[in-house]
């Protein structure tokens, strides 16, 4: 075997699934099952309403939250995650489905897969990490507002058409006009009314599956003239290839690698997003970014085969499933299990739930979606952060979810090396008394350790001092010195923010020094270390930091420093991150 070929063996096995991705579900499995069976619950109307949102039916919803929910649980980088149809791709799917057909959402959902698996075996996941906040919450906040306008139809009981999301919604609200039918879009508010006070009121009961029953039973009952689902097979098609005839015997596999790199593009972003959001739920969770590519490669591989759309990480039914007090991937596979047991026994009383009671569901969901506080958090750091973010949300509006991540990000860039270029100064800094090699012994010796950053703190730096600053072990304090920081934007403040809790989460105690005025205001603005402040442990300089430090842990003041010598210049000890 060649050096090459041993080394391409290597990537795929550390990729595949090992005894000890179980481990975890031999502690508590009973957990793992309940929660399993709340996100099912949950997962139910979501899947059907995504189904019919991409315009492939709620037949593939339902398929492809059990194929691909199973595969990814099993094979995905992380324990806590549920994949299955998410609103994000159904954005993406809808304008495939106009130019080439529901088959032709099967082949561009293969062709993602494979695109997936070869990141995976390329190592690319590691680099998600490296996406700007205020692109993230813009191109979220256009997703839901374009979710939102997909149910505009449904949910006034019309069709409506349009290139365009937003043209389809006002052709629907004009054919509304003419002859308006207050039922459809009275059960989508109450639906959608519900699942949001409900969430507020009773955070742990899935509103959403009660609303849409309760529903179902409203229109049986009253006979009322509602558009319905419809019937729906009972079970999944047989697996199948015929799908990819049309473009394999016309070569027309080719125009459908455009929207296979955005599918794939998407569901990479997304379920490495998730998983950030699911190990930050957790204690002690941490995700391979590479073996989740690879486990949703995998399932966007087989999902089509048996009828179901291209799916992703799932943000909402994943935070359901730590909730419920998940602890592995058990918990994930028992949801898919469920739904598949839901297929095979109940299509025909999911063929009766109304469009009109999903649209609410949907119409509920794009509102949670949106943070409300981040967004306002991110429009008052800075302007560039500002600017990106509201650049991102009208671009995916307006235009599509790709072209909104390539500009914010490309913008991002430009305003992220514009900021450096500006902070670039040689500026000649004295010596200071913590700088020497004995005095950090010593710190080391008292468990207090202290990290100074120098240059910019911005997205494309911020995740590897949070990496480090998350292997410090057998400390009691740790001071982290921002004197020499450059320049610090929304996504650097946020990750020095997590690094705080972090840390604080591992009975370690924080002080910062030497914060810069205009850093202070984008920390502030952001609401990163707040508490410090109001305990007092936030100081001018590093030499009050320490001579606290040293008080909080009821050792004695630093004895006065020994003179250096000027031929005898040691190099700086601190640590630089």
């Amino acid at each position: 075997m060649t050096g090459a070929a041993r080394r391409l063996y290597g990537r795929v096995a550390g990729l595949l699934p090992s005894p000890a991705d179980w481990r975890p579900a031999r502690r508590s499995p009973g957990r793992d099952l309940i929660a399993g069976l709340t996100v099912a619950v949950v997962a139910l109307p979501l899947a059907l309403a995504f189904g019919v949102g991409s315009g492939l039916g709620a037949q593939a919803g339902l398929a492809t939250a059990v194929v691909a929910g199973a595969i990814a649980a099993v094979f995905g980088g992380s324990n806590l995650q549920v994949s299955g149809p998410t609103g994000a791709m159904t954005v993406v799917l809808v304008p495939i489905v106009h130019s080439h057909g529901p088959a032709g959402v099967l082949a561009v959902g293969l062709l993602a897969g494979i695109v997936l698996v070869v990141l995976a075996l390329a190592r690319i996941g590691r680099y998600a990490r490296y996406m700007p906040t205020p692109v993230i919450e813009g191109f979220t906040a256009g997703i839901a507002v374009v979710i939102a306008l997909q149910q505009v139809p449904a949910a006034l009981g019309v069709t409506g058409e349009g290139e365009r999301v937003w043209q389809a919604a006002g052709n629907a609200v004009a054919n509304f006009a003419r002859d308006p039918h207050p039922v459809p879009i009275a059960m989508a508010l109450v639906v959608a009314g519900v699942m949001l006070l409900g969430a507020r009121w009773r955070p742990a009961v899935p509103f959403s599956f009660l609303t849409v029953v309760a529903a179902t039973l409203v229109a049986e009952v009253a006979g009322l003239d509602v558009a319905r689902i419809g019937t729906l097979p009972a079970g999944l098609p047989a697996p199948s290839i015929g799908f990819l005839d049309p473009f394999l015997d016309g070569g027309a596999v080719t125009s459908l690698l455009p929207a296979a790199l955005a599918v794939a593009a998407l569901g990479a972003l997304e379920s490495l997003l998730c998983a950030s959001v699911a190990d930050a739920m957790s204690v002690g969770e941490r995700h391979d970014p590479d073996r989740e590519l690879f486990g949703q490669g995998l399932a966007n591989v087989v999902s089509p085969l048996f009828g179901g759309i291209p799916a992703t990480a799932a943000i909402a039914r994943t935070a359901v499933n730590v909730r419920s007090g998940a602890r592995s991937r058990l918990a994930a596979l028992t949801h898919a299990v469920v739904l598949a047991i839901i297929v095979f026994s109940a299509g025909g009383l999911v063929g009766r739930i109304p469009l009109a009671a999903l649209a609410g569901v949907l119409l509920a969901t794009t509102v949670r979606m949106v943070e409300v506080g981040s967004l306002r958090a991110i429009a008052r750091s800075t302007r560039g952060d500002a600017a990106v973010m509201i650049l991102t949300f009208a671009v995916t509006v307006v235009f599509d979810l790709v072209t909104a991540v390539a500009v914010g990000v490309g913008v991002a860039i430009v305003l992220a090396l514009r900021a450096v270029a500006r902070s670039a100064q040689i500026e000649q800094v004295p010596l200071e008394t913590g700088d020497h090699g004995d005095e950090e012994r010593r710190l080391l010796s008292e468990h207090i350790v202290a990290y100074r950053f120098d240059g910019p703190l911005f997205f494309g730096a911020a995740h590897r001092f949070l990496l480090e600053l998350s292997e410090v072990a057998d400390v009691r304090v740790v001071i982290l010195r921002m004197s020499r920081v450059s320049t610090i934007d929304a996504t650097g403040a946020g990750v020095l923010g997590d690094a705080i809790r972090r840390l604080e989460g591992k009975g370690i105690t924080v002080l910062l020094s030497g914060i810069r005025p205009g850093h202070d205001e984008v920390l502030g603005g952001l609401g990163v270390a707040g508490h410090l402040r109001r305990d007092g442990l936030v100081f001018p300089d590093t030499p009050a930091a320490i001579d606290h430090a040293r008080t909080l842990l009821g050792l004695p003041s630093a004895p006065p420093p020994t003179p250096v010598p000027a031929a005898r210049h040691p190099d700086v000890p601190a640590r630089t991150v």
